[in-house]
């Protein structure tokens, strides 16, 4: 990081690689991390650690944010629920309480960004888990009825 920086420094640009991650899926990853970063650090965690303790119930009896790194569970989710958690928000059905602990995006991100960001989480992933997801996504896509691909943003 700190070569980078020194580098930029002196007016070289410096992209982040993404090992074993090419084309048009390595040009979204990083806007999905600076959207990451923005919209979802505060609970999941700046790295996708999670929340402490997020696989029991806290005070209130709900499960804290889940980490979305190599720890976590995420990458059992296809693409397409991946999609649906962020869009339109999660409550675990263990929780005590009714309330979205997971808020909905949809009015938030694009469906752009929202993809962005899944394909940043990937890169949390070991190979084996990638694989795992991948296919998981090859059998569940996100439905074609998910609006337009846009670089829009809504309602801001």
């Amino acid at each position: 990081m700190r070569s980078a920086l020194l580098l930029a420094a002196f007016g070289v640009v410096v992209q982040p690689t993404w090992a074993g991650v090419t084309g048009e899926r390595a040009e979204r990853i990083e806007p999905g991390r600076r959207i990451y970063e923005a919209q979802c650090a505060a609970c999941h965690g700046l790295r996708a650690e999670g929340q402490l303790a997020w696989e029991r119930p806290n005070a209130d009896g709900e499960l804290p944010a889940p980490p979305h790194d190599r720890s976590g569970h995420t990458w059992k989710h296809s693409d397409a629920m991946l999609y649906r958690i962020v869009a339109k928000g999660w409550r675990d059905p263990f929780n005590k309480t009714q309330r979205l602990t997971m808020p909905a995006f949809e009015q938030t991100l694009t469906a752009q960004e929202i993809h962005d960001v899944i394909e940043y989480l990937k890169t949390q992933w070991t190979p084996k888990q990638r694989a795992f997801q991948r296919e998981e996504s090859r059998r569940a896509p996100v439905p074609t009825t998910v609006p337009a691909l846009t670089t829009e943003r809504k309602n801001r």
